[in-house]
């Protein structure tokens, strides 16, 4: 059973609505060094490509990507931090 995304609550949210790729990515980037191990970052983006771009980057950083749910005229994306 996956996880409840709507119940999550995250550690550290970056909101970068109205910032254009790859400038949510970077921004998710920063912030997750301020999330514990094990700890979630969630991620308000109004840029489309951050849908394709940010479970990318969190599998090859060893995170895990929970997932993303849509609201109106922006996306809320999920990550795990990797436990050290």
């Amino acid at each position: 059973m996956g996880v409840d995304l709507k119940s999550l609550k995250a550690d550290k949210v970056v909101d970068a609505r109205g910032t254009a790729c790859p400038g949510p990515l970077l921004e998710a980037k920063k912030a997750m060094a301020e999330v514990p191990p094990g700890g979630i970052l969630e991620v308000l983006s109004s840029d489309e490509g951050t849908k394709d771009d940010l479970p990318i980057w969190a599998e090859n950083a060893g995170h895990e990507f929970l997932g993303v749910i849509e609201e109106a005229g922006y996306w809320r994306l999920f990550v795990r931090k990797a436990a050290e």
